[in-house]
């Protein structure tokens, strides 16, 4: 993705299909991207449209990095919102091209380079529960992997999110 902004229609089909659009893109998951994939905000829902755009998190004016909830809320005083968590296989999709990452390092307890993480709202303050996903892309295999932290792990400030530009509607 670029620094531009991206419209992904996402939901409206049952789990069993994002699953063989993921498996048929060659889209890879680790153990915390399958347990979030078995969440019930995965059942099938109406299908619906979010606009998104990437920011690190320098650019949301924490220039020493931050905690989610920080990040959360520096993005928000911007006007950006959180995306839903079920958007998350669709925007995977619609990045098949992201750039592979720097280097081949899977699991450093620490957000990995050439990552971009989706901003969504934590399922459970459980630590032992994954929070959300990150798109990688590793020696040309695409990943949508979930990820673990708790409440005081610190995000770098050029560690890239992805939220929602909320919508103009106002029917």
């Amino acid at each position: 993705m670029t620094s531009g902004t991206m419209a992904v229609h996402f939901g409206g089909v049952p789990r069993a299909e994002v699953r063989t659009r993921l498996q048929r893109a060659g889209v890879r998951l680790n153990d915390h991207a399958e347990i979030l994939l078995q969440q019930p905000e995965f059942a099938a829902s109406v299908g619906r449209s979010v606009v998104v755009v990437e920011r690190s998190v320098a650019e949301l004016g924490l220039n020493d990095g931050g905690t989610l909830s920080a990040i959360f809320s520096a993005a928000e005083a911007r006007g950006l919102a959180l995306v839903p968590m079920d958007a998350a296989p669709w925007i995977r999709l619609a990045t098949l091209s992201q750039q592979n990452a720097p280097d081949d390092v899977i699991s450093a307890h620490r957000a990995p380079t050439g990552s971009v993480t989706i901003a969504s709202a934590p399922i459970t303050d459980d630590v032992e529960f994954p929070k959300g996903f990150y798109l990688r892309v590793i020696g040309d295999v695409v990943w949508l992997r979930g990820y673990r932290c708790d409440a005081s792990y610190e995000f770098g400030p050029e560690q890239v999110f992805l939220f929602a530009i909320p919508s103009r509607d106002t029917a």
